[in-house]
């Protein structure tokens, strides 16, 4: 097509976001796009051999060629991972687990793609993100994925209190993540600083035999004993008007 200067293209490749069968909770159209794909783009190569191997377990591993993105990669390195579609191959994008580019460093890789006139082509798979909102009960018209709350308690309480109050002026809900080692500590947060009628959902070990999608006000919450320990997990919370 005349918007793509060259023949390659880069495939946006979903995973498990645990110890899943990947047939599972992958549609089989991934499982026939990596067959052909010999080249990807991954934040962890062990990793990403793993997966491929679970997925294609005939696939010769000595025939796969791997890029590093991760926090370790030098910027000036990047671009230089899609040289082999400018020479018409095509190059995955795998994930360390859901979907690649979304609260993921693979976004980077996909923003030169597009600069650089190469053809970006997302598969569909598993978003704990989405699938947290849908099972969330909340609003699906309006909602913002804020990531990372602040470390610093004085900033993260700031932030917490800032987003309930404009979570109940927009009727938005207000989505997070965290480091799994420390949801704990995130839930506490939560059931200490927001309003007692504010509804939260907590969403873990998505697509797992131990999922977990539970949403009530923040009152009921405390009267629960949760343990969210190193386990996945994604928080919502909304104010009611």
């Amino acid at each position: 097509m005349a918007d793509f200067k060259y023949s390659g293209k880069l495939y946006l490749i979903p995973t498990t976001m645990g110890a899943a069968n990947p047939m599972q909770v992958l549609p089989i159209q991934v499982k026939e796009i990596m067959e052909d794909l010999d080249i990807y783009i991954v934040e962890n190569e062990k990793t990403a051999r793993r997966h491929i191997k679970q997925l294609l377990p005939e696939k010769q591993q000595s025939i796969l060629k791997f890029f590093s993105l991760n926090k370790f990669t030098e910027a000036t390195e990047i671009p230089s991972f899609l040289n082999d579609c400018k020479e018409g191959k095509d190059i995955g994008l795998l994930s360390e687990a859901g979907c690649p580019g979304v609260a993921d460093p693979g976004a980077e890789i996909v923003k030169i793609a597009h600069s650089e006139g190469i053809q970006v082509i997302p598969l569909v798979g598993p978003s704990s993100i989405l699938l947290a909102m849908m099972g969330s009960g909340m609003n699906g018209q309006r909602f913002t994925f804020n990531g990372y709350l602040p470390i610093d308690k004085k900033e993260r309480k700031k932030e917490i209190k800032d987003l309930e109050r404009l979570s109940s002026e927009k009727q938005e809900a207000q989505i997070f993540i965290e480091t799994p080692y420390r949801n704990n500590k995130l839930l506490e947060d939560f059931l200490h600083l927001l309003h007692p009628t504010t509804r939260l959902c907590v969403a873990c070990d998505l697509t797992l035999p131990t999922e977990y999608i539970v949403t009530k006000p923040v009152s009921e919450w405390s009267k629960t004993k949760t343990d969210l320990h190193k386990r996945p997990a994604i928080f919502i919370f909304q104010k009611e008007i």
